[in-house]
């Protein structure tokens, strides 16, 4: 498989990238921890669909000692013993905010309130950042059918 675009070669997505990557940066240096964001970020890729981020986060937080079980239960979280509270607020509200099409009023009062009730209003910021740019990324991969599998811990930096 091959992708569409070749956007790894792009000037144009090279200089979109870079700011989206920044925007990324600030959120991974935020008080929100390290393996909600990660859990947050494959939950979204799951949702759409993008293997190439499913891949990626998957070996980063593996990378980053979290442990495979989670991992494997991610997609079924709901069900799933192995989440905190605050991890499984986190996930919710990433579901919500990656479906928001599919909900009429987006995230619902409860799912924010709940995540409220586990993360301060700078943590809770950086979620909302987080989704956004993950489905940012998603969105990119998924329409360019950017192939899974190749990514290495670290490729990007």
């Amino acid at each position: 498989m091959e992708a569409r675009l070749n956007v790894f070669g792009s000037a144009m997505a090279e200089k979109v990238v870079k700011h989206l990557v920044a925007a990324n940066q600030v959120v991974s240096q935020s008080t929100l921890p390290g393996s909600t964001q990660e859990l947050m970020k494959l939950r979204a890729s799951q949702i759409n669909g993008c293997g190439f981020c499913t891949d990626m986060h998957t070996k980063d937080a593996v990378a980053a000692g979290e442990d495979s079980v989670r991992l494997s239960l991610v997609a079924a979280w709901r069900e799933a013993k192995v989440f905190t509270e605050a991890e499984r607020a986190a996930l919710e509200l990433t579901e919500q905010g990656t479906r928001i099409a599919d909900a009429a009023g987006g995230v619902t009062d409860e799912a924010w309130a709940n995540a409220a009730k586990h993360y301060d209003e700078e943590q809770l910021t950086a979620m909302v950042f987080l989704i956004s740019l993950i489905n940012a990324f998603n969105r990119t991969n998924v329409m360019v059918q950017q192939p899974a599998g190749d990514y290495q811990v670290g490729q990007f930096g």
